[in-house]
């Protein structure tokens, strides 16, 4: 079973929902990012999502935008992403890492050779976000043979036909993207994600997570009851960009574990 599988099903068994923190790798302290991880693991975030820098993220807001900006800046490139999660499973070998990018910084590195080399480093899942499922079928099916999930993104203008194909390829689990538009815009309507989740259901097998608009506690906590994960990006980011260096790793603890508290609340033995 895979590490994201084991880290579902363990958090089904307690009645508890995943927290996927988002942050975009070297950002934004180059030598910071795997010290800013463990805190966030250590403070109850179950999968982290890496970000692979990238100059032109079409799918992002200002916020992750500035921050690939910032990163690149410092040299961040998939080589160097690929040192991070080596450096992160030095030290944690159970909690799950998904890079998640786009198109250019993998093909540019070679597809075979980042599938291969992101198993060996100990990545567990990968989100292209500019890879449609109808679309990468061969990619989806190398990753699957390396032991790697390929993950989605469905989002409210999704059609009963893209559901059907993230379904029949996605493992590991979706990521619905809860508002139209880039990340971290708009006001996040949690009737309306209350409506599409069922839709997604009778395709998608596989945990469900909801990200883009959740900034806080109250937030996370009242999607909880609807879906498997929250994924918490932009907000994520920001706050950490505001840190010194010698802050940046506990201002993640702290946020994570506001918002782990918040999920928890109402669940036995928590």
């Amino acid at each position: 079973m895979s590490r994201i599988a084991a880290t579902f099903q363990a958090l089904k068994a307690q009645g508890r929902t995943a927290l996927i923190p988002y942050i975009t790798a070297g950002d934004p302290y180059a030598d910071a990012t795997v010290e800013i991880m463990l805190a966030m693991t250590g403070a109850g975030a179950n999968v982290i999502e890496l970000g692979v820098p990238f100059s032109d993220p079409m799918a992002d807001g200002p916020v992750i935008q500035k921050a690939s900006e910032r990163a690149l800046a410092k040299g961040i490139g998939m080589a160097q992403v690929l040192d991070i999660v080596r450096g992160f499973r030095r030290q944690d070998d159970r909690t799950p890492i998904v890079l998640m990018g786009y198109a250019n910084p993998v093909e540019r590195y070679g597809v075979e050779r980042f599938v291969a080399d992101a198993a060996a480093a100990g990545v567990d899942g990968v989100l292209v976000v500019d890879y449609p499922p109808e679309e990468c079928k061969a990619f989806a099916a190398q990753l699957h043979t390396a032991g790697l999930d390929p993950i989605f993104l469905l989002a409210p203008t999704s059609t009963e036909q893209r559901m059907k194909e993230v379904g029949r390829i996605a493992t590991g689990y979706v990521y619905y993207v809860s508002l139209k538009g880039v990340t971290g815009a708009g006001h996040l309507d949690v009737d309306e994600v209350a409506r599409m989740l069922p839709r997604i259901r009778e395709h998608v097998k596989v945990p469900l997570g909801v990200g883009f608009g959740i900034r806080d506690a109250a937030t996370a906590k009242a999607l909880s009851a609807m879906c498997d994960a929250v994924v918490i990006g932009s907000r994520l980011v920001q706050l950490l960009e505001a840190e010194p260096r010698e802050r940046v790793a506990a201002a993640g603890r702290d946020f994570m574990a506001s918002i782990r508290e918040a999920l928890d609340q109402g669940v036995a033995g928590s």
